[in-house]
């Protein structure tokens, strides 16, 4: 145990300083290194536990990763973030029950959770605590990501891996099945009175296993919204204040500007892109998009793109492989070609050139 200890110590410190070295760090970039830093700290006081005490004290990751995973998560989604002094309140439960555990020398004992000593008020708030974190923080972190994952369709026509945040899904399917097992083990052992001297090997192996997936993706992670001044967003359509006349003219700016200047053709054309360029709010534009036209922004630009392509695919002269045609008409990847172009038409590129070659 004290190994994985003291591994889990050195990895964190070493991936929090690495991310604090990274060329144009981000706010997000800069919460994760701290949050690298306080699970470096997780990880050393359990191995001044074995070494002082020779048994881990009562503790739980729960309180600092479910607060910091939150932050992180809203930082990379939330273009206008700015960490504020008022956001420290979430690390509090965490450093109670950690300074609380030195003070009082509580081990991590599940066989005598439930005795009714003079600490039994600690456990049951420590546990409390525990759950709720686990259960509050984690529901707002996925909610956070799928509504961020609903988002980019009206604001990017290609959508990259990184700006999808596939990899903090599979953390949050990851850490729940992680706190699943753990809490039902602790039970059993509550209830049972047997302590598992594998739970805590098994506590902060899973937590070194997370530090090396946070290290290794939130490096690579780039900024999911370019760097410009913040613009208003609203999309309560229902309280729009967007005249007919407006709609109107705004629909009519950006049908002539796709038909006139083919921006589709570009794969990393996206809503700011086309805000700058036709002269009105996004929230207006993407207002229009969805109520006016019926489509999201990432629908539309790439049906203009599936016409073009489909254009290309019936001109007999043309020799190009399937795969150049899509990249030629706006597409940046072959998947995301296939994918979309068989959603839009019901057919693959090449079931579309076989029925429809002209000759």
């Amino acid at each position: 145990m004290e190994t994985i200890a003291w591994l889990g110590f050195s990895q964190s410190l070493f991936a929090a300083i690495i991310m604090i070295s990274k060329k144009s760090r981000s706010i997000p970039d800069k919460i994760l290194a701290g949050w690298l830093s306080l699970l470096a700290i997780e990880f050393l006081t359990c191995g001044i536990d074995y070494s002082v005490f020779g048994y881990p004290l009562l503790s739980s990751s729960f309180l600092l990763f479910n607060p910091a995973f939150y932050l992180y998560v809203t930082s990379l989604v939330n273009k206008s973030y700015s960490p504020k002094w008022i956001q420290l309140p979430h690390l509090i439960p965490f450093l109670f029950f950690e300074v609380f555990a030195y003070v009082m020398h509580e081990p991590y004992a599940m066989n005598t959770f439930l005795e009714m000593d003079s600490l039994f008020w600690f456990r049951t708030a420590f546990s409390v605590a525990s759950i709720a974190s686990w259960i509050a923080y984690n529901y707002a972190s996925a909610v956070t990501i799928f509504r961020h994952r609903n988002s980019l369709l009206n604001e990017y026509s290609t959508i990259e891996s990184n700006k999808k945040l596939t990899w903090l899904v599979f953390i949050v399917v990851f850490y729940n099945l992680y706190c699943l097992v753990l809490v039902l083990t602790s039970l059993l052992s509550i209830l049972l009175k047997i302590e598992f001297p594998l739970s805590p090997i098994y506590n902060y192996s899973a937590l070194l296993l997370l530090v090396y997936i946070l290290g290794f993706y939130g490096l690579k992670q780039q900024a999911i919204y370019p760097k410009a001044p913040f613009t208003q967003v609203n999309e309560r359509y229902s309280k729009s204040v967007l005249t007919a006349e407006r709609k109107n003219l705004i629909k009519s700016k950006i049908t002539d500007f796709f038909k006139s200047k083919k921006p589709y053709l570009n794969p990393d054309f996206n809503m700011e892109t086309l805000s700058n360029t036709i002269g009105y709010p996004k929230y207006q534009i993407t207002e229009v998009l969805n109520v006016d036209i019926g489509k999201n922004f990432f629908r539309f630009v790439n049906e203009f793109r599936v016409e073009e392509v489909k254009k290309q695919l019936r001109n007999a002269k043309n020799q190009y492989s399937i795969e150049a045609i899509g990249y030629e008409c706006g597409f940046s990847s072959k998947s995301s070609f296939f994918t979309v172009f068989k959603k839009i038409t019901g057919f693959t590129p090449q079931e579309y050139r076989n029925t429809n070659l002209q000759r």
